[in-house]
């Protein structure tokens, strides 16, 4: 894939608010856990009494792995949606920066390009989010 090609996950729409937010932000879930899925964790938690309702995403990890040791974080807490990128060294984290929702896709859309050009694996997977 050409570096100065470029594939859009803020197609999910995570500028929308309210429903439309909840709504992209599943999208973006089943996006990244079909075209990472050993990278990508997501937590879903039921809503209603006794979290036996509809199953909602709260929280989307996708880890780029040993060479880069970042991990992205996005954590949903009803309308409010908040983005985390964790720097790693051996295991540990070394620093953790707060990213507004744009930035973390800008962010995790950068990187996902720079493995491409080293990776078969991620290459596949940009291709999958382009779909």
């Amino acid at each position: 894939m050409p570096a100065d090609e470029t594939f859009d996950l803020s197609a999910a729409g995570l500028r929308a608010d309210g429903t439309d937010l909840r709504i992209s932000v599943e999208v973006l879930a089943s996006k990244l856990e079909s075209s990472l899925p050993g990278r990508t964790r997501v937590e879903r938690r039921g809503g209603g009494l006794l979290g036996r309702g509809e199953k909602h995403v709260r929280q989307i990890q996708v880890d780029l792995g040993s060479e880069t040791g970042t991990r992205y974080q996005l954590a949903v807490d009803g309308d409010r949606v908040e983005g985390f990128r964790e720097r790693k060294s051996g295991g540990i984290a070394i620093k953790r920066e707060p990213l507004h929702p744009d930035q973390w896709i800008a962010a995790l859309t950068a990187d996902l390009q720079s493995e491409a050009e080293r990776s078969a694996e991620a290459r596949a997977a940009l291709e999958g989010l382009v779909r």
